[in-house]
């Protein structure tokens, strides 16, 4: 069983920079998967924020972050991380961590695994 545990969510100012981390256990080994970032807002659909293919060639973002946040992976520690930078209240949501299959894949409906998220709020 996959297990996902993500961190490093917290309260900060519109400007400032955060980096979540998210670390896999279990299944058939974090180079088996695809990993995405997804967020949410109450109220608003799930959306993907980025995602990182097996052996980190292959990354997509989000319209609204790319060029502010980078995602990375390093397969040695079976992490994944979201550097988030010039912030804006409009990324304030509860940040998902989900590992998907050996394809690259950006759909939330091909990811088969997910933590339990980690808030971010941004104020302005």
């Amino acid at each position: 069983q996959v297990q996902l545990v993500e961190s490093g969510g917290r309260l900060a100012q519109a400007g400032d920079s955060l980096r979540l981390s998210c670390a896999l256990s279990g299944g058939l080994g974090f180079t088996w998967y695809t990993m995405g970032w997804f967020r949410q807002d109450p109220g608003k659909e799930r959306e993907i924020v980025a995602a990182i293919s097996v052996n980190g060639t292959n990354v997509y973002y989000a319209d609204s972050v790319r060029g502010r946040f980078t995602i990375s992976r390093d397969n040695a520690k079976n992490t994944v991380w979201l550097q988030m930078d010039s912030l804006k209240s409009e990324d304030t949501a509860r940040y998902y961590c989900a590992a998907g299959g050996r394809r690259f894949v950006t759909r939330q409906y091909d990811y088969h695994y997910w933590g339990q998220g980690t808030q971010v709020t941004v104020s302005s």
